[in-house]
Order: C-alpha cells, then sequence, then structure tokens
C-alpha cells in the first residue's frame, strides 16, 4: 500500500509499506479518509521530535478513517463507520485512561505522525477504543478534525481554563487551525472574543468566524490594544499556543485572576515570566496537552448540530505535502490545510 513517510529531515516521499495484517483482539482497520496538518507535522519535518524515532516514518498526526474490518471482541464499531481517531496509543488500563482521561496516561507511547508511524497511509490497524464514531452530518473532514484542532480546543477551554458565558478571551493566531476552532467555541457560548494575525487578509475571516476584535501583532503591540479594547481591565482567558514571542505580552493582557492557558510553544519553548506580577496579581497560568476522548465526541457533536464548523485553507494532493509544511512554517494558512488520502 502507499504510505507518506519522512525519509530524512525536511524531505517526504510516497513510499510502498506492507498492508497490516487482519486486526487483532480489540482492533479494527481503517482506511484513512484525511489527514489534517498541525504544527506537530512541521516540528517532525523539522527533525524536532525531541525523542528518539526511526526513519522512515509515516506523517499524520490527525486523521478520519472509515472502518474495513472489525477484530474479535469489538462491538461498538461495524465496517463502514466513519471515525475520528485518538492521536496517541494511550494504555487504556492506568488510572488516568479509565477515568477518561487518556492525555494523563501514564504509559504513554508517544504521538501517531510524531514519534510513531502516523495515519498518511491507506490502511492502518488501531485499538478500537482509539477510535471515535462521528454522528451523521459529520464529514470526513470534520472527524478529522476533530481530535487535535477542536479537541484541544474543548479541552484547553472548558476543561482546563473553566471559561464561562460573558467573559473576554484574547486568543492568539485566530487565523491558525486550533484559533479558528477557538474563535468559533468561545462565541457560541456568548464570550467577548479578542484575537490576533499576522497579516490584515486575515482579519475579515476572523470577523466572519464571530472574532469581536481583531489586532494586527505586526503593526500594534497587541497587550497595548488589549488594555485599550477592555478599559485596561483585561481579559479573563488568555489562549496562548505561540510561546516565546507573545508571552510577556499575554501576562500584560490578563485582568487580575485571569487565566492563561497554553498549548504549544511555536516560536520558542522557553520564556522569561515576571514572578512578581504572576503573585500580585494572582493570576493563573494552566498547561493543556492534547485532549480526553470525550473533547472529541463533544467536538463532533457541536459540528453535527451545525454550532461549529471546520475551516478548511487547502487541500494538498498526497505526495505535496512538503509545500503544505513550507506554507505553514511560514504562516500563510488561515484553518487547516488538508490531505486526502482515500475518496
Amino acid at each position: 500500500m502507499r504510505a507518506l513517510q519522512l525519509v530524512s529531515d525536511r524531505e517526504v516521499k510516497i513510499t510502498d509499506v506492507p498492508a497490516p495484517a487482519d486486526p487483532g483482539q480489540g482492533e479494527v482497520q481503517f482506511k484513512t479518509k484525511v489527514v489534517a496538518l498541525n504544527h506537530i507535522d512541521v516540528w517532525g519535518w523539522r527533525g524536532m521530535a525531541f525523542a528518539k524515532r526511526k526513519l522512515p516514518m509515516t506523517v499524520g498526526a490527525e486523521a478520519s478513517g472509515e472502518i474495513t474490518k472489525v477484530g474479535p471482541g469489538v462491538t461498538h464499531l461495524k465496517v463502514g463507520d466513519l471515525v475520528s481517531i485518538y492521536g496517541a496509543p494511550t494504555c487504556g488500563t492506568c488510572r488516568p485512561c479509565r477515568e477518561g482521561r487518556d492525555n494523563h496516561c501514564e504509559h504513554p507511547a508517544g504521538v501517531h505522525g510524531f514519534h510513531l508511524d502516523g495515519y498518511g497511509q491507506e490502511l492502518s490497524n488501531m485499538p478500537a477504543r482509539n477510535c471515535i464514531k462521528a454522528p451523521v452530518g459529520v464529514t470526513d473532514i470534520g472527524a478529522a478534525l476533530a481530535p487535535v484542532t477542536f479537541g484541544t480546543v474543548e479541552h484547553m477551554f472548558f476543561d482546563n481554563a473553566k471559561l464561562e458565558s460573558g467573559e473576554t478571551v484574547l486568543i492568539h493566531a485566530g487565523g491558525s487551525g486550533i484559533g479558528s476552532a477557538a474563535i468559533q467555541l468561545a462565541k457560541k457560548i456568548g464570550c467577548t472574543v479578542i484575537t490576533t494575525v499576522g497579516s490584515d487578509d486575515k482579519i475579515e475571516k476572523c470577523i466572519e468566524l464571530g472574532a469581536d476584535h481583531v489586532i494586527n501583532y505586526r503593526e500594534d503591540r497587541f497587550e497595548g490594544a488589549v488594555r485599550k479594547i477592555t478599559k485596561k481591565k483585561g481579559v479573563d482567558v488568555v489562549f496562548e499556543h505561540v510561546g516565546k514571542d507573545t508571552w510577556a505580552g499575554s501576562m500584560l493582557s490578563m485582568r487580575p485572576g485571569g487565566r492563561l492557558v497554553t498549548c504549544g510553544s511555536t516560536s520558542g519553548v522557553s520564556a522569561d515570566t515576571n514572578l512578581m506580577m504572576l503573585f500580585q496579581r494572582q493570576l493563573r497560568l494552566i498547561g493543556s496537552f492534547g485532549c480526553r476522548m470525550q473533547n472529541i465526541t463533544d467536538a463532533m457533536e457541536k459540528m453535527a448540530k451545525g454550532i461549529v464548523h471546520p475551516v478548511v485553507d487547502s487541500e494538498v494532493e498526497f505526495g505535496d505535502i512538503q509545500t503544505a509544511l513550507e506554507r505553514m512554517e511560514a504562516r500563510k494558512v488561515f484553518g487547516k490545510i488538508i490531505m486526502r488520502v482515500n475518496d
């Protein structure tokens, strides 16, 4: 079968790999429908896996699939079901997994498409517990965006930051995949949404998604603009995933008692923190990684009801991922770049 593999740093190509055997106990086999690209794919492409990995490695950390075979013991899925695929092979037996907190698994094996072979191949076997059936009304694109793009935001906002209706939130990089999801999810519960973008052509698109205020951070210091918009009060929640370049400004943008929730560090993994500001203003800094499987279910239910929708920048051919990764690295996208593997 065909697989799209990273063969060396910044080099991907289509290869032939053995098709998987029949699924085993508790497993299913699926044909990959859509792979959605993320910044984690850019990191892996750059050689920034931060863990041992073996090349060549199949790319793709976020995907949807259609069940083609069902292994013994699987009763909740059947052939033909459209599923959203959880991005990491968690153990399923430790306390966090048993409690539905798979992203706190005590025995994680890594992340597919980053440390382990990903979903950019025609067929894969997967534990059935890691496949979440898409409800009626959710497309293969929507199911592909549920695990990382929408699931991450669900976990950040509602599990960690405890975002509530009527609050004001600052969302960095509103044109990114998770930024476009965050704007929708925050606005739909009645929040005032402030977001940042890097070019004027993204402003109107963010407004169409529900943003109340859009700041071009290349033209204005976003922290100053936030203070002006909020009449010097600051925001209740900062949605961070940029890292070093925005960290200090994000701290300055919060009201006393505000919460900053972060899931990424695309501009650098280390940043200075003003500790006096942290304790005097009683700010809360919250780390967030991945999502719970329930977050994926919740995201797809909202898609099915028309509450939120995937924002697609473009679709690339199966073998043309390198061009897409270069565009993502240069931050020239709005929403998600997707790659269709099987029709």
